[in-house]
């Protein structure tokens, strides 16, 4: 064993703690618990002291390297050694860690023989495949089935990214790699009460934007409505993970990722279970936490971290979306993620809610069916309420800390329509901002802003795409959603046509310049770039 991290897995607790009783823990002591039972330990407490001098001492460009390096003895062994090292300047560590360490490389460029745009990527989802993991080794959780990555830095699935790769998947016939990864999801679940953001230790306080309802029943397209009846336990085990805390929850208050608003609807935040500073951006987010108290000295670094992990949960690391303004212009350092419940993370839980009434009543149980349906028409109903812009007329996210909309223009407006719940008036006007403010020559952009943040203008984004497209055909918008499509598929032919690369988000402002901004260069595989390509130009 290259660790001494051990796996036992207590399905009672699980069992007991996910469901939801009053009288237990908080929902982030109930995750802490289970993890503890799991056993499984983030980088920072599995390296120890190790782990925060290489981080905060820059010994590599990219602090997700690492973060996902493999102990090449045992770790009790390692960190003995390193407690003996006499050698501790910059040069000497790095090259205790590259005796003790397989550090990862990325790869420059995931280049084939083909000329062909769709060949290209049909040899990339080989290229990007990982076999089951046969044993843990280091901070990577085993899966048991094979899975496509992202590429780049990104050498491990992703929740969200992974339902818009399967798209692609399905368009070139690849349904038991979808079948994989569903079955990988569904582990996870199993395993953890909740999918995390990638199969990584360092991501167990969080999830991501919950689209496994939507990779069942992109599933069932190919399989039948058995695969909704199979996977109806995983579908709940989820919902209860999002909805912890919702029993004793009172009105006006926030608790984990659930809000009660003041009329007692229910809504959901983004949160992580842990206030620490990200493994994989440990050294940018202490960073940002000192910028965040030189402004406001009242904030605590623990209020930070937790803001940028909720952000990271989001997907939308980092967007306008999760700031405020200092001087007039968007800073990370006032992040407050917290504060904000998403549009597009209520729309998703939307959809969980009918997918999982959906496939109670497939499974014969009508009961619980008709109060999964009534939880979905109360969620409609105060999104409508809540997140619905009659000034603006667009759907946006809502500030419930000063009880008003945040005003910021993005495209998750657009998923209230991409879920059918908007009335077809506010689809009508959605349209017409997404017509005069929105379209750009390469497709959509991401928001109205210019912030250097990588989820903000000028970058346009392969999962933003597809959802305002179909969001646009849902409601006839026919002709601005074939605009969007024809503008991102000649984007993406373009780029490909000079680099040979499908990179992970493209600028649609300025066609002759790469997209920019965040905390890392733009990817090159491209896992969801790959798979909305292959989906939107094959219709």
């Amino acid at each position: 064993m290259l660790t001494t991290t051990r796996f036992y897995y207590s399905a009672f607790l699980v069992i007991f703690l996910l469901a939801g009783c009053k009288s237990g823990p908080d929902p982030d002591q109930e995750l802490q618990m289970v993890q503890e039972e799991i056993e499984i330990l983030p980088p920072g407490e599995l390296y120890g002291n190790l782990f925060e001098q290489v981080q905060t001492r820059s010994l590599f460009q990219d602090s997700k390297t690492f973060a996902d390096a493999v102990p090449q003895y045992n770790v009790g062994l390692i960190r003995q050694r390193y407690e003996m090292l006499d050698d501790t300047t910059t040069e000497g560590l790095k090259d205790f860690v590259v005796q003790h360490f397989m550090i990862p490389q990325n790869e420059a460029s995931f280049k084939t023989d083909s000329s062909s745009i769709h060949q290209h990527i049909q040899k990339l989802w080989q290229v990007l495949q990982r076999p089951a993991d046969a044993e843990k080794s280091g901070t990577l959780i085993p899966l048991p089935n094979p899975y496509i990555v992202p590429g780049g830095r990104f050498r491990e699935i992703y929740y969200w990214d992974s339902y818009f790769t399967m798209l692609g998947l399905q368009t070139d016939g690849e349904v038991e790699t979808i079948q994989h990864m569903v079955d990988n999801f569904a582990y996870l679940i199993d395993t953890y009460g909740f999918i995390p953001n990638g199969n990584r230790t360092y991501y167990l306080g969080r999830s991501q934007p919950p689209f496994f309802a939507m990779m069942v029943r992109l599933l069932s397209e190919e399989k039948g409505d058995a695969v909704l009846k199979k996977y109806l336990p995983q579908l709940e085990k989820e919902y209860k993970f999002w909805m912890s805390g919702r029993d004793s929850i009172q009105s006006g208050e926030s608790r984990a990722r659930i809000v009660k608003m003041p009329d007692g609807s229910i809504l959901n935040r983004y949160w992580d279970t842990y206030d620490t500073p990200r493994p994989e951006s440990y050294r940018e987010d202490m960073e940002t936490a000192e910028k965040a108290l030189e402004i406001n000295p009242n904030l605590t670094k623990e209020e930070v971290y937790r803001n940028l992990r909720a952000g990271a949960e989001s997907g939308w690391d980092f967007s306008s979306r999760w700031l405020s303004k200092v001087d007039g212009k968007f800073s990370l350092a006032t992040i407050h993620t917290t504060d904000i419940i998403p549009v597009d993370l209520n729309a998703l839980l939307y959809n969980l809610e009918k997918t999982i009434a959906k496939a109670a009543m497939l499974a014969g149980q009508k009961d619980k069916s008709r109060v999964y349906l009534e939880k979905a028409d109360a969620r409609r109903e105060a999104l409508l309420k809540y997140c619905w812009s009659k000034a603006d007329t667009f759907f946006m996210d809502y500030n419930f800390r000063k009880k008003a909309l945040t005003g910021q223009f993005s495209l998750a407006g657009m998923y209230p329509l991409f879920f059918n719940m908007a009335t077809p008036e506010q689809a009508e006007s959605s349209a017409k901002v997404i017509r005069e403010n929105f379209l750009k020559p390469g497709g959509v952009t991401t928001t109205l802003y210019h912030t250097g943040e990588q989820w903000d203008a000028p970058n346009g984004w392969a999962p933003l795409q597809y959802i305002t497209v179909k969001a646009l055909e849902n409601y006839d918008e026919n002709e601005l959603a074939t605009t969007i499509r024809d503008r991102w598929v000649k984007l993406n032919e373009d780029v490909y046509s000079r680099t040979y690369k499908m990179t992970e988000k493209y600028n649609v402002e300025d066609l002759t310049k790469e997209s920019g901004g965040g905390e890392y260069p733009t990817q090159d595989g491209f896992g969801w770039s790959n798979g909305v390509y292959q989906k939107l130009s094959s219709e």
